[in-house]
Parts: C-alpha cells; sequence; structure tokens
C-alpha cells in the first residue's frame, strides 16, 4: 500500500526551493538560550509551551525543518528524533547538530507515516512543519499512535483567522480586516501564488473532534499575541492586526491514559 500523500511532492518541492531562506534564522534559534515561537519570535517564558526538565524523555519533532525546536528539546534533557520530508532542510539540521552535538538524530520522514512502533515517545511537537504541510487528518492520528498513554502532543500552526482573511496573493498586501473566504469550508489552502502547494487549516470544533477521536484531550489553546514592538521576516504579516486577532494558535494536548 502506498502510505505517500498526493500533496507531499508539491510540499517538498517548494521547501527544497525555499529551504535557504530559513538557514540564518534557524542558525538564530539553535544559538538561543530560550526557545521562541512562530513569526514574531515570542518567548517561551510568556506562553510556556516547553517543559522545563525532559530528563529521559524520549522525544520527536514532527516536520523538524532546520532542527532548532528539536534543539531547544534535547537541551532539555530529551532524547530527540527530528523528522522531515526536505532534504535540503535536513542538510541545515545535521550541519548545526555537528557544531552543537546534542542527543538528537533527524531522518527523512512525514507525518503522515511516522516509520515507529505504536507508543514510542513520551513528547511531541511540531511548530508549523507537520502542523501546516501534512494533513492533519492522517497526522494526528499517527502522533496519537506514536505517543504514550499520557504522553504530550504540542503544536503550533496558523490561525483560521489568518487563513480567512488573507489575500490570495502576498503582493496584494498583508492580511486584512475583512473576511474573504469561509471558515466552514477550511481544510485544504492552496494559495494561488504558491503553485504546488497544499496548506491545511480547520475550524477549531473539527480539531476538537478529531483530538477526541484519537483519544487526545485539550490541555490548553494558546492564542498567541506578540508586543507592540515585534517584527516579523513575513510579508503577509501585520503587527497591527495581530495586536488584534491571533495569527497564530498552539494547542496543548495529552494522550489519554487508559
Amino acid at each position: 500500500m502506498n502510505r505517500t500523500p498526493d500533496h507531499l511532492a508539491g510540499n517538498v518541492k517548494a521547501w527544497q526551493e525555499q529551504a535557504q531562506w530559513y538557514v540564518e534564522p534557524a542558525e538564530e534559534a539553535w544559538a538561543s538560550a530560550e526557545p521562541f515561537w512562530g513569526i514574531w519570535a515570542i518567548p517561551d517564558r510568556v506562553v510556556n509551551l516547553l517543559p522545563m526538565n525532559l530528563d529521559g524523555r524520549r522525544c520527536i519533532e514532527i516536520g523538524c525543518g532546520a532542527g532548532y525546536v528539536s534543539a531547544w528539546l534535547a537541551r532539555r534533557g530529551a532524547t530527540v528524533i527530528g523528522i522531515d520530508p526536505t532534504p535540503n532542510q535536513l542538510r541545515t539540521a545535521n550541519r548545526l547538530l555537528a557544531k552543537d552535538p546534542l542527543d538528537i538524530t533527524f531522518e527523512l520522514g512525514f507525518g503522515e507515516h511516522i516509520e515507529y512502533p505504536d507508543a514510542s515517545f513520551d513528547f511531541a511537537i511540531s511548530e508549523y512543519g507537520a502542523a501546516l504541510w501534512a494533513d492533519p487528518y492522517e497526522w494526528i492520528p499517527e502522533a496519537s499512535r506514536v505517543l504514550k498513554p499520557g504522553g504530550q502532543l504540542i503544536f503550533l500552526t496558523n490561525s483560521p483567522f489568518v487563513a480567512m482573511c488573507a489575500p490570495d496573493n502576498e503582493a496584494d498586501g498583508p492580511v486584512t480586516d475583512r473576511l474573504l473566504r469561509s471558515y466552514f469550508d477550511l481544510y485544504r489552502t492552496h494559495w494561488p501564488d504558491a503553485p504546488g502547494q497544499t496548506e491545511f487549516h480547520l475550524t477549531h470544533s473539527a480539531w476538537i473532534d478529531l483530538f477526541r477521536s484519537n483519544s487526545l484531550t485539550v490541555e490548553r489553546l494558546v492564542e498567541l499575541q506578540p508586543e507592540a514592538d515585534a517584527q516579523t521576516r513575513y510579508d503577509w504579516a501585520d503587527i497591527e492586526w495581530a495586536r488584534n486577532w491571533p495569527t497564530e494558535e498552539a494547542w496543548v494536548l495529552r494522550k489519554e491514559d487508559r
């Protein structure tokens, strides 16, 4: 049975081409003493997503990109597997790992089919990565499957507000204060100026139903608000907008222990 999703090739092709643009921010993130999150680089002390102590925990980052989140986990005591389908991203991750040896293994893989047995990990995380680029109806069941009972899954992605309010083309300007597309039709998003790429967005009710059907309990939903002086590299984002509506959200989930 072919387990490769139909959208994967287009997304990998795009990320192969974009990987160089992410090298410099990846180097900065690897060097950071404190984790920070999303396009506005919100410090972890503000949102408290990562456990402070991961000693003895086996962790997986799903869609690890250049691997800086894996580095943050390892520095807190974890043994980490980082998977990503993009060779150029993994090349950056392994180069930075060679300079800063940590208990991390980076592997080619994708969120819809995680090649590890059931209950392999204590903790799973995705900052964008699988959370935006993998089909949630496939990667969420896989993440739950490889988590041990009582294990935690955290993922960060764009808010549905962004999916509803961003213009079709980035050249048309940043996200607007108008609803441009349907909330209830959220699932696969294809932007006209990003041919071949597929993003995935769900309504909050769809996320919660998906979690419940995969034995995941919601502990927190964190809607990220940047400080007024925050900056970003992304032209589609606007700080005034982001101070009024969340550009990003993080779900904190727990695998049911039964």
